[in-house]
């Protein structure tokens, strides 16, 4: 039985040693030192991490640079440094660039492929198409501009020696812009194809662009071209005629430039190479085919087909001095120039930003964790934390000077990126001290506090055994084993004095009058059912018996209190036997006026007899419960109906039907609990949400059940009773 809070008044407490708070204090310390353990446990995690990223990042540092360097000493990173503002070009063609040695072998198909490839001064195309339009870095080698390219083509046509008509043979025509000034050579490819497919032959060079070449034209001297149509046929082609790699070389040669080799006496001058406006020329290339015919069209077609422009967009660089810095790590810093009388920034790159913010304050511990030993080369004598920039550089020797490089790293970016990782631990650390704290409150609050409480209580307790209401300061505890010197041996004591003294004879004294109480209870309602019965066959004031049950049902009133029965009907014993339930139901149906329940009716469409394994006294009381609720709630003047039908093998189903309002969904399975009722008890005993728990207790004494489901316009209660032999 619980009992409400009591409230002790102020009885007198004996002090409490040192003693009484020592399991407090460990419990308090223990979690004092688990929160100390989680923190330690990360802050060496993240040393240990800080320690492992330094010097990674001191050892790559270096390396990084050097392999810059070694890059920018290649021929390629050579052509980088000599041509910073090195492009893809535009519609009118491309700029030349400055080669890290002073010619190409254009004669050598090669030694000119290996040279332009050596130096990825080309550009490339989608479609495969590459071109090189360089000077040399010797300007007594002569003012040339070199071609070399490539492309995929078919059979080559070549021109006859002394053809003047261009119209109908391959070609190459190339436009110089300089200095406001335009120059345009063209020339036809002068060559024949192999046997196996293979061309190769020369490109003479024409002053003029036009397909007709004007009476003894005579060709340029110093433009010397080579084209070579050799290799395996191009992917998915086969055949002498199929395509190939086309590869072609030309010198051109540039006024402008060989003038400025001498001066005006003819002799040689110390020029200024490369020119200081070798940027701003533009050379563009064309290869040319021979015209194609377009149907419908009567007339000699003019317009050549186009096998390659460099004017057209889609190119791009095979190198260049923008992806030199590609590999810097975040807050890093590369910056390159070029040595001379006065020093000129060629360059400078920067390392990607971090993508994510990392937490300030999580920055702040990164910085503040110390990296033990001489990792990033500072010396014994400083500290390597306090250390926040890293700087090493290293010079470039190439034919047109020397270029320094100079490469710089952040710390700071390197302890940003470490919080960056340590996040993830830094949430799960927050998480278990979270955690922690959690489990010491709920320790605290719900546990130390408590007990400290009840110990001086108990303490009270101990010390007040004479107050009136003593009986109510003593729990259902046994707590003798406990004894000792701490709070909770305190409490046992005080408890145990309390409880060896009183506890067994209250405890006695409350299950014997609990237990009389309950069985007078439940023999009250199982009499009250069948008495009200007798009140109607013996209602009538004449009759001898009517005076004496009138009694009867008083007495049991008296004894018959609020408390639920449950505990005596599911003690109860009952005894199953071969009982007729075709014959029992008719009988309930003839005898159910007696009781007060008119138009009952009963009707079995299975043969008889029909013998079930029950109770005929408990079955009677459950169906009647059932039929005193089916009569409650129909309304006037309707029937209600007993059937039996068959279930599953061997299983008899009866059903009773009312019409009525239907029950709620929700309380379809609650109705058969004790006590539930939707009108309060009457001062009869009625309506105590009991009725149909006894049926369900019942039928289940007698391996049945009971259910009830809704129906269209009424109610229908189901129950199930096993088959037995006759």
């Amino acid at each position: 039985m619980k009992l409400g809070p009591v409230e002790l008044p102020a009885l007198a407490v004996p002090r409490l040693g040192l003693a009484a708070f020592r399991r407090r204090a460990v419990v308090h310390l223990a979690f004092l030192l688990l929160a100390l353990a989680t923190v330690g446990l990360v802050l060496t995690v993240l040393i240990d991490q800080k320690q492992r990223a330094y010097q990674r990042y001191a050892q790559g540092f270096r390396q990084s640079l050097a392999e810059i360097v070694l890059t920018l000493r290649h021929p390629n990173g050579q052509l980088a440094l000599l041509n910073p503002t090195m492009n893809a070009g535009d519609r009118d063609g491309q700029a030349p660039v400055l080669l890290p040695f002073s010619a190409i072998d254009f004669d050598d198909q090669g030694k000119a492929q290996r040279a332009v490839e050596m130096a990825g001064c080309g550009l490339r195309w989608p479609d495969g198409a590459s071109l090189c339009v360089a000077v040399g870095a010797n300007a007594y080698a002569g003012g040339f501009v070199y071609l070399v390219g490539s492309l995929e083509s078919g059979p080559l046509i070549g021109r006859e020696h002394g053809a003047l008509d261009l119209s109908g043979v391959h070609r190459a025509r190339v436009t110089l812009k300089l200095r406001g000034e335009t120059q345009t050579w063209i020339a036809p490819f002068e060559g024949a194809a192999a046997s196996d497919g293979t061309q190769r032959g020369r490109l003479t060079g024409f002053l003029g662009g036009g397909p007709q070449l004007p009476g003894k034209s005579r060709p340029v001297r110093e433009f010397r071209g080579w084209l070579w149509r050799e290799g395996p046929c191009s992917e998915g082609r086969s055949g002498p005629d199929c395509p190939r790699r086309t590869f072609y070389s030309i010198r051109l040669p540039v006024e402008a430039f060989q003038d400025a080799l001498f001066d005006a006496d003819g002799r040689r001058a110390r020029p200024v190479w490369p020119p200081l406006d070798l940027d701003q020329a533009r050379v563009r290339v064309e290869l040319l085919g021979p015209a194609e015919a377009v149907e419908g069209q009567a007339e000699t077609p003019t317009t050549p087909t186009t096998l390659f422009d460099s004017g057209r967009p889609g190119a791009s660089l095979a190198q260049s001095l923008d992806r030199i810095g590609a590999s810097l790590q975040p807050g890093e810093t590369l910056r390159i120039e070029r040595l001379g009388r006065q020093a000129q920034t060629l360059a400078e790159r920067r390392g990607p930003e971090l993508s994510e913010r990392a937490l300030p304050w999580l920055i702040h511990v990164m910085r503040r964790l110390p990296v033990q030993g001489d990792i990033l080369g500072v010396g014994a004598d400083r500290d390597a934390a306090d250390v926040r920039w890293l700087t090493a550089s290293d010079e470039v020797q190439t034919a047109s000077g020397r270029y320094r490089l100079d490469l710089r790293g952040d710390l700071r970016s390197l302890d940003r990126q470490l919080a960056l990782e340590a996040r993830p631990l830094a949430w799960l650390a927050a998480a278990m001290l979270a955690a922690v704290a959690l489990a010491w409150l709920m320790v605290e609050l719900g546990l130390i506090r408590g007990i400290a409480v009840l110990t001086k209580r108990a303490a009270a307790v101990s010390y007040n055994m004479q107050d009136a209401r003593a009986d109510q300061r003593i729990g259902e505890l046994d707590v003798a084993d406990l004894r000792g010197r701490d709070e909770l041996g305190i409490l046992a004591g005080s408890l145990a004095d309390a409880l060896s003294r009183v506890k067994d004879g209250l405890r006695r004294e409350q299950l014997r009058a609990e237990r009389e109480r309950e069985m007078w209870h439940a023999v009250g309602h199982e009499i009250m059912s069948p008495l009200q019965s007798l009140m109607v066959l013996h209602g009538a004031p004449e009759d001898a018996s009517h005076r004496y049950v009138q009694r009867m049902q008083q007495a049991v009133k008296v004894l018959y209190g609020s408390a639920p029965p449950s505990e005596a009907l599911a003690s109860a014993d009952l005894n199953p036997q071969a009982l007729d339930l075709a014959a029992f139901c008719r009988e309930i149906a003839a005898n159910a006026h007696y009781a007060g329940i008119d138009d009952v009716s009963f009707a079995s469409a299975l043969p008889e007899p029909l013998p079930v394994r029950a109770e005929a006294y408990a079955l009677e009381d459950a169906v009647t419960h059932v039929l005193r609720n089916a009569d409650r709630y129909r309304p006037g003047g309707t029937p209600i109906a007993l059937t039996l039908e068959a279930g599953e093998p061997g299983v008899v189903l009866l059903r009773i039907h009312n019409q009525g309002p239907p029950i709620d969904a929700a309380m379809l399975e609650q109705i058969f609990e004790y006590g539930v009722s939707d009108t309060a008890p009457q001062a009869s005993g009625e309506r105590r949400g009991q009725g149909l728990f006894v049926a369900k207790t019942y039928l289940a004494k007698m391996d049945g059940s009971i259910r009830a489901f809704n129906v269209p316009g009424g109610v229908v209660f189901e129950m199930s009773l096993r088959r037995t032999a006759a």
